[in-house]
């Protein structure tokens, strides 16, 4: 019986914590659909789909910080320039600590450049008018 008590309890742990994650995900269309970017826009699309099969909404929400920035405030920070997309897609792929905080933004590397700029520009998309 003691022995059960662990593996019940990392059951438990691995449960919840993937239940989270598909929260995240599942409120992605619930967080977009209250931001002005229109869901027309190529970049918008390709983006949001790029970033919704990935891990950001583990720590990123549309218009609330979670563990990171919310992407609006992000968009805020920033203007869409050719080198600012650039330069977020690499921070995107190398990851990066000190930009927002204490807390480091994880490396992606498995992502291809081309995957990285797409979703900093359907993040550029959600900039408050």
């Amino acid at each position: 019986m003691k022995k059960m008590f662990p593996i019940i309890c990392f059951g438990l742990l691995a449960t919840r914590c993937g239940d989270q994650v598909n929260d995240s995900k599942e409120s992605v269309a619930k967080d977009s659909a209250t931001t002005s970017a229109p869901a027309e826009n190529p970049d918008y699309s390709k983006g949001l789909s790029l970033v919704a099969k990935s891990d950001c909404f583990t720590c990123h929400k549309v218009n609330e910080k979670l563990i990171g920035p919310a992407y609006q405030a992000v968009a805020d920070k920033y203007t869409a320039t050719d080198e600012v997309i650039d330069s977020l897609a690499q921070t995107v792929i190398k990851g990066s600590v000190g930009k927002w905080g204490s807390v480091p933004m994880t490396a992606h590397p498995q992502l291809a450049a081309d995957d990285a700029k797409a979703m900093v520009k359907y993040i550029m998309t959600l900039k408050n008018k």
